[in-house]
């Protein structure tokens, strides 16, 4: 029986021992965004130190932000390191994955408390169970499938066989705010890796794994629109004078022509079209945008976006632009009749290959201020965001990982795309030229970030033999 078989039956043997172990890391409250927590967060953080020590990992603590300056010190990352096999030649892989979880509220929404595990079944009556909890599937629940082959891999072989750097970060559902300076600060060990790999994204349904080889990039902003330097009664100045939320509106309904394109100046200039190859594999996919519209209450007629694609296409190949939120004057109860001195809004846009978040963030200040209302003036915020990350289908470490994700499950992966943002993976491309490759195992009603999170023991199987496999097959790549 070969080492990665081993390995295999390790994992399954020991299975409700992994469980265990992940329930214990999920009782622990790691909410990086809430001051109250911070105590939890370190002690999640040493908790998953201890996990990649008895993998044999060299483990240590790595502190972020500074004390000395605004903003104090941040939430640590956990760094480990494997030298490999002697004579290891294959590719030196980062792991990169979170400990960190968003706050549990509403409270009162959750069947068991957040924070208490609960083991349940999966559907009522049926064989699979779930585990219940915050930070189930984001994204502890992923990690601790690599952290178990780690170890599984430590058992069978005395080490793990392949040469890896681990980042495990305690602040990515904050904003990854120390995230970027730390990746400057370590740039030449971190450049010495060769492919990055993350878990922490999802499969296109029980039964069928996936790997996602692209993630869209994120342009974050606020704009606020000045007029006059009090609020006004409209009664006396309604008609004398550009209402700011009036012109406010009138401005971003620009935002779009009768095509639902983008009317940015240079939007799409840098965009990478998909290739036909690859619509045509979505295709294939059986992706149903109708169904997906009716689960959210919205009827056929509600299927609109960017002429000449299709729903699927819009998610994964094509830059959009929103406004998720506007506001100025009153909204409170009654009625308040006023003209506001100002109205803000804000608008984001996501970003496909190769697109820039910076390019199009002042592309689009800009396109603001040539439509500057009379006697109004803007102001800008730019809430930063994060670049899209591509990797090429026919690179070796994605077919590695096709080929473990297919040992696992016994079925061939679908190579598919996001519609969300990964600011790491871009951020990992853009500063160390790393590509990423994401191998996750979440499911659609999985309610990340929602009360009642939950993660399939099935889908926390097929995660731990997955990545037992795949550093199989990083290690086979040395030839």
């Amino acid at each position: 029986m070969s080492k990665v078989e081993q390995v295999a039956g390790y994992l399954k043997e020991h299975e409700k021992d992994a469980v265990a172990r992940l329930i214990d890391w999920l009782r622990i409250p790691s909410v990086s965004t809430d001051p109250k927590y911070r105590a939890d967060v370190r002690k999640a953080a040493e908790w998953a130190r201890g996990q990649l020590a008895a993998a044999g990992l060299k483990v240590e603590i790595r502190e972020t932000g500074n004390k000395e300056k605004e903003g104090g010190a941040g939430h640590p990352i956990v760094w480990a390191e494997s030298a490999g096999a002697p004579g290891y030649k294959g590719p030196h892989v980062l792991f990169y994955g979170h400990y960190d979880v968003q706050p549990p509220e509403p409270l009162e929404l959750w069947e068991s408390p957040p924070f208490e595990p609960v083991v349940k079944p999966a559907v009522k009556g049926g064989p699979d169970e779930r585990i219940v909890a915050r930070g189930a599937v984001d994204d502890k629940g992923q990690v601790a499938s690599f952290l178990e082959a780690l170890l599984a891999w430590k058992h069978v072989n005395g080490s793990v066989p392949i040469r890896m750097t681990v980042l495990l970060e305690g602040e990515e559902e904050s904003g990854s705010v120390n995230l970027e300076r730390f990746v400057q600060e370590h740039d030449k060990e971190l450049r010495a890796c060769d492919v990055c790999v993350i878990s922490d994204t999802g499969m296109l349904g029980r039964g069928k794994p996936a790997i996602t080889y692209g993630v869209r990039g994120l342009a974050y902003t606020e704009v606020t629109l000045h007029g006059p330097n009090q609020d006004l009664h409209s009664g006396s100045w309604g008609g004398r004078m550009p209402n700011p939320l009036n012109e406010l509106t009138k401005v971003l309904a620009q935002l779009w022509d009768a095509d639902r394109r983008v009317t940015i100046p240079g939007f799409y200039d840098a965009v990478l079209e998909p290739t036909q190859s690859e619509r045509d594999a979505w295709a294939k996919l059986g992706f149903d945008q109708i169904a997906a519209l009716k689960a959210i209450g919205m009827p056929p007629a509600a299927d609109v976006g960017e002429k000449g694609w299709s729903g699927l296409e819009r998610e994964w190949a094509r830059p959009t632009a929103e406004i998720n939120g506007m506001f100025g004057g009153y909204t409170g109860k009654g009625a308040k009749t006023v003209i506001p001195t100002h109205a803000t809004a804000k608008v984001s846009f996501r970003l496909v290959a190769k697109q820039n978040p910076h390019t199009i963030t002042k592309a689009f200040f800009k396109w603001c201020e040539d439509r500057t209302p009379p006697g109004s003036r803007w102001e800008f915020i730019d809430h930063s965001g994060g670049f899209p990350g591509n990797v090429a289908q026919d690179s070796a470490a994605l077919q590695a990982a096709r080929k473990a994700l297919k040992g696992a499950s016994g079925v061939d992966p679908a190579m598919i795309k996001t519609g969300g943002s990964i600011p790491v993976v871009g951020m990992l491309k853009d500063k160390l030229g790393l590509d990423t490759i994401l191998v996750g195992f979440g499911l659609d009603d999985d309610r990340v970030h929602s009360p009642n999170e939950k993660f399939e023991i099935p889908c926390f199987r097929l995660g731990m033999q997955t990545h037992a496999r795949l550093i199989d097959e990083f290690g086979r790549m040395g030839g």
